[in-house]
């Protein structure tokens, strides 16, 4: 039960389990009976406390109604309405790059800037509705080359510190003082590192399908190790390169994807973005494998993703986002991760999660990688929803 002093009670349930907020957790993993929350104050966290292990394992609505041992209070878990931008424009940001961006929800309400997957991935309209339009001023922007900004599929200056950057102009340009960061897959990795090189900016992070750019992650997803559970997926992403360069498949595609000739590119960016949709969900998901047929799309998404995976993210070393946690330590974090991910598998979340303690972490049971899986969605929502009340 959440009370008017914002403190989480805890009331035991039986199987050695604990209710919290309508969540069903294990007593390895739980919190003390009273854990002060957040004042209403930017960036504020109370620091004298001792760092807390925030781990919630999500389990379905009608678990937790039938235990019946304590009065929740309910936050809205399912996405919005569809709505429109109430404003749009193009932002030049270099000598070659021009960014298309949107507003939406509220002109009035607190800003929170939506950071896409990929990257190369782009933004999509239902990206809006994880944000109360009435709470929130909802900025959406396609990255360099991805989506409507321009030139598409463009990997000159590209790299993640120019998109750190292209973060600060647009928020200058919109004349908005702070906002809260919202990333998943790619957008995380993104997120972090925006929130690194400017902390006092970022009035809360949430996060979804962590993705740190390490090395160990990139080879588990496309030299092999996903391929334990895609077999069928990853014989056709590994049989469009001979056997001879499959050594490094990210490198193969890397010259298949740069090539003179444009089918060339093409048909790599066609079984890259096939590998990636065919396994984003925890139950393939046909609509989404069809994106793999837009060359358009999949040019943008298998050649700006695969740039960025051989330049090692532009990270000085492999592990520089958990290295430089201290820089967010104190910010407002949700992280959501489902259990079997196989994009981003949860190894990153708990890492992150582990050198990062104040975070509250989601672990959805039933959820693969996609933010439109109904779990991931949910939990997103709700985070959007539980975080109004620290910076509202």
């Amino acid at each position: 039960m959440l009370n008017n002093n914002k403190a989480l009670i805890s009331s035991p349930v039986s199987h050695n389990y604990c209710l919290k907020l309508g969540l069903i957790i294990p007593n390895s993993y739980s919190l003390p009976s009273c854990v002060p929350l957040f004042l209403r104050t930017h960036n504020n966290l109370n620091l004298s406390l001792p760092a807390q292990r925030k781990i919630h394992v999500i389990f379905s609505k009608s678990e937790v109604m039938e235990s019946g041992a304590a009065e929740t209070v309910e936050k809205r878990r399912s996405l919005y309405p569809p709505i429109e931008p109430y404003k749009t424009g193009i932002l030049k940001v270099s000598d070659i790059h021009t960014l298309y961006w949107e507003q939406s929800g509220n002109p009035n309400g607190h800003p929170v800037v939506f950071l896409h997957g990929g990257p190369g991935g782009g933004t999509a309209p239902n990206n809006r509705r994880f944000f109360d339009p009435e709470f929130y001023r909802i900025v959406l922007f396609d990255q360099r080359g991805a989506g409507k900004s321009t030139p598409h599929a463009c990997l000159e200056e590209n790299t993640t510190w120019d998109l750190v950057n292209d973060i600060e102009k647009l928020r200058q340009h919109l004349q908005i003082p702070e906002w809260q960061v919202f990333g998943g897959s790619w957008g995380s990795t993104l997120a972090l590192a925006y929130s690194q090189s400017h902390p006092e900016k970022v009035t809360g992070l949430v996060l979804r399908g962590i993705f740190l750019l390490r090395k160990k992650e990139i080879d588990w997803f496309y030299e092999g190790g996903a391929a334990s559970i895609f077999p069928d997926a990853w014989e056709e992403f590994r049989d469009l390169i001979p056997e001879n360069e499959r050594g490094s498949l990210v490198d193969a595609y890397h010259r298949r994807l740069n090539s003179d000739d444009l089918e060339t590119q093409y048909a790599a960016a066609r079984a890259w973005t096939k590998w990636e949709m065919m396994t984003a969900h925890l139950i393939p998901n046909d609509e989404n494998i069809q994106k793999a047929e837009d060359d358009k799309f999949s040019l943008a998404f298998a050649r700006i993703e695969n740039h960025y995976f051989v330049n090692k993210g532009f990270f000085p070393s492999d592990s520089y986002l958990l290295d430089n946690v201290d820089k967010i330590r104190h910010i407002k974090t949700t992280i959501v991760q489902g259990r079997y991910d196989v994009c981003c598998p949860m190894m990153s979340a708990w890492d992150l999660h582990k050198a990062w303690p104040e975070s509250d972490l989601k672990i959805v049971g039933d959820a693969g990688h996609s933010a439109n899986e109904p779990g991931i969605a949910a939990e997103l929502v709700f985070a959007n929803e539980d975080m109004k009340a620290f910076v509202g």
